[in-house]
């Protein structure tokens, strides 16, 4: 017998199959690509916290940004990254996976009351030794989020911005070379307070030379993004002052 394919009810029945098989297929390569997906955000973390600190593949002109390439990140990491240490409330321990705490959801906890966690890295190059802060703040549309290193001094030695949503040539330019270079040798003190970095309209210093204002100038076009860097600084340090402040005492 020949199905009347023009029954409304053939059109339902032939749409609730399609959906069932398109989602089971979905849902296979969602579970068979998992691995390989949480592998390369692991990979991308370690490329941007070595990035904060100075470990990249950058050439000597101002241009692109070149991170450790994955086949060798994973190696590189474990070459630099000294130690991986967590805070929670006054308690500091060592955790070798502490790169992979998901600072939204800590963050999230905070808010709430809940106990949280913060992850720190101790990094060393040349014989010196980095801080590097996990970051996450708002943008203009949507999360902005990235990584600052300081020395013991609390001059920052580097940074990685990144986002989810900013403005293609406004406020997506934080993840450029030459706005995140600016950051380098700001010191994050202002007289013996902790103050962050402003990225700052009009700071009558667009060259950067002058380190000691606690400001970069701003990306033009992009001033709610750039108010959301500012924040972000500023949050992260006061968040990890206490530390901060164990580093400066020695």
């Amino acid at each position: 017998m020949a199905i009347d394919t023009d029954k409304n009810s053939y059109t339902v029945i032939f749409a609730a199959l399609m959906v069932v098989v398109v989602g089971s297929i979905l849902a296979f390569l969602a579970s068979a690509l998992r691995p390989n997906i949480e592998e390369n955000e692991r990979f991308e973390k370690q490329q941007n916290i070595l990035y904060a600190m100075g470990v990249h593949q950058n050439g000597d002109d101002a241009g692109s940004v070149n991170f450790i390439p994955t086949d060798k990140v994973e190696g590189e990491f474990k070459n630099y990254i000294k130690e991986q240490l967590v805070i929670e409330g006054d308690k500091t321990s060592a955790n070798e996976e502490a790169y992979l705490i998901d600072l939204k959801k800590q963050l999230a906890a905070k808010k709430k009351g809940l106990p949280y966690k913060l992850p720190l890295f101790i990094g060393e190059k040349e014989g010196k030794k980095f801080y590097i802060l996990p970051m996450y703040g708002k943008g203009l549309w949507d999360a902005i989020w990235g990584f600052v290193a300081v020395d013991d001094a609390m001059t920052v030695q580097g940074v990685f911005f990144d986002h989810k949503a900013e403005t293609p040539g406004l406020g997506a330019n934080i993840k450029m070379r030459y706005f995140m270079d600016d950051f380098s040798g700001e010191t994050i003190l202002k007289g013996t307070q902790y103050a962050g970095i402003s990225v700052a309209k009009g700071n009558n210093d667009p060259l950067n030379k002058t380190k000691d204002d606690n400001e970069v100038d701003a990306l033009a076009g992009a001033t709610i993004t750039g108010n959301g860097v500012s924040a972000m600084i500023k949050a992260t340090v006061n968040l990890y002052k206490p530390f901060l402040e164990t580093i400066r005492a020695k």
